[in-house]
């Protein structure tokens, strides 16, 4: 598939979008619209909407890619998967209640009425860096992909393919915000599952396997070991380990987070809310099956195809998220090529556009007061369209940083060093629910929040010494949120009625 032919497949997906943005946006573009896509959403909407949310390019790439990786892990990341199920589940009964009882436009209204102004910025700050950094890396990965496989050949420099990429999320979001993107990220989740299956059949037509076929060859390989219970203590795969970590992590960077939070809140009631996320974890869990069967027909593939997996051009070493980049572009034909981009181009933007509006929105609720009443009547549209543009350039500088380190490891250090920040948010939110006869010190809490992650990262990095040969993987987020809300506990005071909201 040559350079030309997908870059002109981007401009028409692009094109695609504008012309939903301009629709929608055309009668309402108010703050309404933008932040709460005036509690109007189809629950059926928002759920499809929301795979492509959650599912990013990097899980796109990286999860097929991980299957076959030197470290054996297989199918283990489905145990996370399990994991995420059940947080999704807590979250739809005791969370998402509470935000709709509360009537919030930002969840983090909660902190500010049960512990007050310092506890409440604290925690609509530990969102927007963590979620600026996340969804920068999640692009970075992805721009990578398209400038080595497209953009180079033109020699267009990596930070003008960065710049043009958020220019084209930011044009189709300023406007109708999430009203927007409730609708084209139904489209993009469209693209993305549908890429997923085709990709499958494809790889299974050149193999001449049917689906029985297909599913023999992938239970018989090295790649389909699901469930570990070996080495409890030592290994990273155990399944407890990846049960609690998708648990918790899920609970603290879903339901604690304003992203995938706010399309909850633009459903009409709770009743609504709730039917959207049992459905949305459904899906979930089973697009994730699909995701790990990609990867193990990618290797199967490869190996019987003599295909290597791509180097890093700055490392040298392997690569397996650049697997099935490599395959689908050059080693199909081209409608399976077009797929791919249309899956990967749909799970990244459906995920950064997402993030860019709850940026907006938490910036603009949570530290300058948009849904107040005495605001109400200033020019908040052209506030938030500065807030918007700000947050699209502060994108920007994260990726082309990224991109200046090249160094994959440095990076993903960081952004394991970003996950640690959501622990103190599931500690505030702990404390908060099921500590109901006690007040925070609210100006120590930012204190606290910030002590956490560093006492976390010691544990962690002593964590064999300390505890015989343990090592942790996702469940570090529990010892956060922990030391966050024994921090809490021990500064508080014993209220005389019980707080409830």
């Amino acid at each position: 598939m040559t350079p030309s032919t997908i870059l002109l497949l981007i401009i028409i997906y692009f094109g695609t979008l504008f012309y939903i943005s301009h629709k929608v946006s055309k009668k309402d573009s108010g703050n309404d619209a933008f932040f709460t896509a005036n509690k109007n959403s189809k629950w059926y909407l928002v759920a499809f909407g929301m795979i492509g949310t959650a599912l990013s390019g990097v899980t796109f790439i990286s999860v097929p890619g991980e299957v076959g990786a030197v470290s054996g892990e297989q199918f283990k990341y489905f145990q996370f998967v399990l994991g995420n199920a059940i947080g999704f589940l807590i979250i739809t009964k005791l969370l998402l209640p509470l935000y709709y009882r509360m009537n919030l436009t930002s969840i983090y209204g909660y902190i500010e009425q049960r512990m007050g102004v310092y506890s409440y910025k604290t925690a609509a700050s530990i969102f927007l860096i963590s979620r600026t950094v996340s969804s920068a890396f999640r692009l970075y990965l992805v721009v990578i992909v398209l400038q080595r496989f497209v953009f180079d050949f033109y020699n267009i420099p990596f930070a003008f393919t960065v710049f043009m990429s958020l220019i084209l999320i930011f044009s189709y979001t300023y406007r109708g915000g999430l009203k927007t993107i409730i609708i084209t990220d139904t489209l993009q989740t469209f693209f993305l599952v549908t890429s997923v299956f085709l990709t499958i059949y494809f790889i299974c037509d050149r193999m001449d396997l049917s689906a029985v076929g297909a599913f023999e060859e992938v239970k018989n390989s090295n790649y389909s070991k699901i469930f570990f219970f070996d080495d409890f203590m030592g290994s990273k795969f155990h399944f407890i380990k990846q049960i609690i970590g998708g648990m918790f992590v899920t609970i603290a960077m879903v339901g604690l987070d304003q992203d995938l939070m706010q399309k909850n809140l633009s459903c009409k009631n709770i009743g609504e809310a709730q039917k959207n996320m049992f459905t949305f974890t459904g899906i979930f869990v089973i697009i994730n099956i699909f995701f790990l069967s990609v990867g193990a027909l990618l290797y199967i593939y490869a190996n019987k195809n003599g295909i290597a997996i791509p180097t890093d051009l700055v490392t040298g070493k392997p690569r397996t998220d650049l697997l099935f980049p490599e395959i689908a572009l050059n080693h199909l034909a081209v409608v399976p090529a077009i797929v791919f981009l249309l899956g990967i181009i749909a799970a990244t933007f459906a995920t950064t556009d997402s993030a860019l509006t709850a940026l907006t929105t938490s910036f603009c609720v949570d530290f300058l007061g948009m849904d107040k009443a005495e605001n109400s009547k200033k020019n908040t549209v052209r506030t938030r369209h500065l807030v918007h543009i700000s947050f699209s350039i502060l994108i920007f500088f994260v990726i082309i940083i990224f991109n200046t380190i090249n160094d994959s490891s440095v990076v993903g250090m960081i952004f394991k060093v970003a996950s640690y920040t959501y622990g103190p948010l599931l500690g505030l939110y702990a404390f908060g629910l099921f500590q109901k006869s006690r007040h925070v010190n609210d100006k120590l809490v930012p204190v606290l929040c910030l002590l956490s992650p560093f006492f976390t990262y010691l544990i962690n990095e002593n964590s064999k010494l300390l505890f015989s040969g343990y090592v942790f993987d996702n469940e570090l987020i529990v010892i956060n949120g922990l030391i966050t809300y024994l921090g809490l506990y021990l500064t508080s005071s014993r209220s005389s009625e019980k707080i409830s909201f």
